[in-house]
């Protein structure tokens, strides 16, 4: 069953790109279809899970490279089933937002249903390397949907965000290899791995490999820098997948394997830990304020966001992880949202720039419903009550406040700069008198406003009824934690 979740895109992959005679609106309608399926897929998923159970589920085991340990074993708990419909849903969206008219559209669609694939596999994997391999996988597309269909500086910002994720897989891999080399296994699966004990200063030199290596995914600061060059870049739709899915894949990692894997040593370092994510939080939030590319304020919002995941698993409390999980489907929908109004701006003015944009509420010749649901994605991202926003945020500092006042309270400070910068964004951009250099808008078609009004709609919802994401995952999160020497973390540190 979880198998079709990453073959499938694959298959579909394959039919686009090597199809003979195949046309480009015939190879968006495949693609839509597919990811369509993926997306109904994941839902029978959910539909089937025994959230009460915080075991794996569904598990797929095959013997794949026995002389290297390597095993085909794929499993889902609550902390990855949110992330796999999450990963769905925004796939589908990217895929619909795409431009009629691109270039080269069958290859295009091909590289959005791996990139999909490698995602939901580094989801699913149960082995180290596998996961690995998924998590190399993913590379791949990003870097040539950023490299051919980006901007002006395309080249740059795809070079440089492969080199960054390379290093990022080689401490992975270092560490991965590390702890059964050094606890003397044979294999590299989870659960055999959990219940291995290695020394302290051991556990830190590994943890430490796994903390920079997702750091640069996530990112952290200060491994941040390949992030903003590669939202500037990137079209849109990639735009969407990359703040929407593939960040998480740093946070589920640190979760899983940093967390999971090295408990003594995430206890020792999760002060620090804490530490790093208020500094994170920060300076993503006082960056954010200075900018004047729009595309590049929400970049840097998300490295401030990204940080409340770090404080959350640093802690370690039952709420605290809960409200990772929470964090991340929060900010994923959110981001979307602001990247696709973002580049709907961009596509009707020809410019992203705060200076030269004003006015955008006209309601006779600006962009109102757009300027509207910019207004509202906003509220969402600064913590407005009744939106998923609020809620993922009040989940993170209320689970961290018990073990880290003072880190918790930086970070509610950067919350408060959200609303500067953004307020900052929609004053400047969408009030006021419309600039004559943005006058007589072409109109916003339906086909760009479906995807921004649905996401909008679901943060909405989520912010009311909660419960939808949080009864998947509180089972799984809470028996992460309860394991004794992660247990320890929480009055440790709040003593």
């Amino acid at each position: 069953m979880l198998s079709a979740l990453i073959w499938l895109p694959v298959l579909g992959a394959l039919i686009v790109g090597f199809w003979p005679q195949l046309t480009a609106q015939v190879a968006r309608r495949v693609s839509l279809v597919v990811m369509g399926g993926v997306l109904i897929w994941s839902i029978l998923l959910v539909s089937q899970f025994q959230p009460e159970n915080g075991l794996l589920q569904f598990s797929e085991f095959i013997l794949w490279i026995d002389t290297l340990g390597l095993t085909y074993h794929l499993g889902v708990d609550g902390l990855s089933l949110p992330l796999l419909v999450l990963n769905s849903l925004l796939t589908l969206i990217a895929l619909y937002s795409t431009d009629d008219s691109i270039n080269r559209p069958r290859f295009y669609y091909s590289l959005i249903l791996l990139l999909n694939a490698g995602v939901s596999g580094a989801f699913l994997a149960q082995d180290l390397l596998l996961f690995f391999l998924f998590y190399e996988v993913e590379l791949i597309p990003l870097y040539l949907l950023i490299a051919i269909w980006g901007g002006e500086k395309r080249s740059y910002a795809a070079t440089k965000f492969l080199i960054y994720t390379a290093v990022s897989g080689i401490l992975l891999l270092a560490s991965f290899f590390g702890l059964v080399l050094l606890s003397g296994g044979t294999t590299f699966e989870f659960e055999k791995l959990y219940a291995l004990s290695l020394p302290l200063g051991t556990q830190l030199l590994l943890l430490s490999g796994i903390l920079i290596g997702f750091g640069i995914k996530i990112p952290l600061v200060p491994f941040h820098t390949w992030l903003p060059d590669a939202h500037v870049e990137a079209s849109t739709p990639v735009s969407v997948l990359l703040a929407g899915v593939l960040l998480k894949l740093g946070t589920y990692g640190l979760l899983r394997f940093g967390l999971g894997l090295f408990p003594q040593a995430w206890a020792y370092l999760a002060p620090w830990l804490a530490t790093w994510a208020a500094v994170s939080v920060l300076y993503g939030a006082f960056t954010a304020i200075a900018q004047t590319d729009m595309k590049k304020m929400v970049a840097y919002s998300s490295i401030a966001h990204m940080g409340y995941i770090l404080l959350a698993a640093a802690a370690a409390t039952p709420v605290s992880i809960l409200a990772a999980v929470f964090q991340m489907i929060s900010h994923g929908l959110i981001s979307a949202l602001l990247f696709l109004l973002v580049g709907v701006v961009y596509k009707k003015t020809g410019t992203r720039d705060l200076d030269a944009l004003k006015g955008l509420l006209n309601p006779e010749r600006g962009l109102p419903l757009i300027g509207s649901l910019m207004v509202l994605g906003v509220m969402a991202s600064s913590g407005i009550p009744g939106m998923v926003g609020f809620i993922s945020e009040f989940l993170v500092f209320r689970g961290s406040f018990p073990v880290f006042p003072l880190q918790t309270l930086l970070c509610m400070v950067g919350t408060g700069l959200t609303a500067v910068y953004f307020l900052l964004l929609v004053n400047r951009a969408f009030f006021g008198r419309l600039s004559e250099r943005v006058m007589n808008l072409p109109p916003v078609e339906w086909s760009d406003r479906y995807p921004s009004i649905f996401l909008a709609i679901l943060i909405v919802i989520l912010g009311i009824s909660p419960n939808w994401v949080a009864r998947w995952s509180e089972t799984t999160t809470t028996a992460m934690i309860t394991r004794p020497a992660i247990a320890q973390i929480s009055s440790v540190n709040s003593h």
